[in-house]
């Protein structure tokens, strides 16, 4: 009775993932068709979830099926190389791996005059960096597939990838939950107040922000600065390095905030069934989130070995509560994971919706929660309404009080 019962769950779970595949499916082979009818070279823009990496794998494995070529898979760390690996195993295209190369963008813009039948840039907003792009520069290909979840912010960047690869799809996070892509989600943003001595200090870099700003002739003073200090143009260098040490400063101050470690303590008792990602700014606070809620640290200051150690943990399920700053934003995938705690934040879109993607792999009756703590009445309260304007479902609450878990 039992095990008929099991069976019959299995085999509806079953099911759902077969219509899921199905809906992506369809879906990938849109978007590789529309990169197809650009001649092979633009990029594909499309939220965490989406199944860019598949898109790549077929796309690789295609252009080396019909060339007989090399291909190219470029990725910002070496845990999406290995990642990778396995996702041309899943797929059943493990044959051409025989003839990728999988590396990382720090080591590929030191290549010169190689070509290649094929190019995949995964992530690459990180790939467009005046030393990084020095790859396309130098080397050749047939075809080109660039890959993101949302088109870079700044200008140059922005500008030099639709320049590189013209946009040929692109699908909003919203839009993969409307067509059932992705799962559903409910973002609480949720007020979080600083102690006396954090108050002193952000005033004090906040005001020192001011004077730098006056000083500089406060029209687009970040852009001045930059090229103060780069020498592009004649100004006040001592102006422009106090400008960038004061956004510096106050960046500090509201990341490490000790009132979100209480915050984030209480949301945690309130899922203690369930796995919970939480995001920080700096590695030091996301070590000081970890030991207090008793959960794994995962950043760039661990071991190669010890991050693999941490991850299967959480996978597992022997520890539910994995903690970290940037590490976790691109590539990584845990679908029984559907509540994020977001302690830190920055001046871009992008990584808050990677992070709140990493919460949103589809599954049966699934909805993210994604819990954001900032600094109200800050330049951090500044940056939420940006990084949230282009999503739907936020939930502005006046006090941790206010939440319905």
């Amino acid at each position: 009775m039992i095990w008929n019962i099991y069976k019959r769950q299995l085999m509806k779970e079953k099911k759902i993932e077969m219509d899921i595949l199905k809906i992506k499916t369809e879906e990938q082979k849109n978007a590789l068709n529309s990169w197809a009818k650009k001649g092979f070279v633009g990029s594909i823009i499309a939220g965490t979830g989406f199944g860019k990496s598949r898109c790549g794998v077929l796309a690789a494995a295609h252009a080396i099926e019909k060339s007989g070529g090399k291909g190219l898979l470029l990725v910002p760390t070496t845990q999406l190389q290995t990642q990778f690996e396995d996702e041309f195993r899943k797929w059943g295209k493990e044959e051409a791996l025989d003839s990728m190369d999988i590396i990382c963008y720090q080591s590929a813009h030191k290549l010169r005059g190689e070509h290649y039948s094929i190019v995949i840039c995964d992530e690459v907003h990180l790939g467009l960096s005046p030393v990084y792009r020095q790859f396309f520069e130098h080397n050749t290909y047939d075809k080109l597939l660039c890959m993101t979840a949302t088109l870079p912010e700044e200008d140059e960047y922005r500008e030099l990838l639709v320049n590189l690869a013209p946009i040929c799809y692109l699908i909003s996070l919203d839009k993969c939950v409307q067509m059932k892509l992705v799962a559903p989600y409910e973002i609480y943003c949720i007020p979080v107040s600083m102690t006396e001595d954090e108050t002193t200090a952000y005033k004090k870099a906040n005001n020192t922000f001011i004077q730098a700003k006056y000083r500089l002739g406060q029209f687009d003073a970040f852009n001045m600065a930059k090229k103060v200090l780069a020498a592009t143009v004649d100004g006040d260098k001592a102006a422009a390095a106090m400008f960038y040490n004061s956004i510096r400063a106050r960046k500090q101050v509201v990341q490490h905030a000790e009132n979100k470690i209480e915050y984030a303590d209480r949301i945690v008792a309130e899922y203690e069934d369930k796995k919970v990602l939480v995001f920080s700014g700096t590695n030091s606070f996301t070590n000081d989130m970890a030991k207090h809620l008793k959960g794994n640290a995962y950043h760039s200051g661990k071991s190669k070995k010890k991050r693999e150690q941490i991850l299967e943990q959480f996978k597992s399920g022997e520890n539910k509560i994995l903690c970290s700053t940037k590490a976790l934003n691109q590539g990584f995938d845990v679908p029984d994971s559907e509540v994020g705690i977001i302690a830190g934040l920055d001046s871009k879109a992008l990584p808050m919706i990677q992070r709140i993607g990493r919460l949103l792999r589809l599954s049966e009756d699934k909805i993210g929660k994604i819990f954001i703590l900032y600094v109200a009445d800050s330049q951090e309260e500044k940056w939420l309404k940006t990084a949230v304007s282009k999503l739907s479902n936020i939930n502005w609450l006046k006090s941790i009080k206010d939440v319905k878990y």
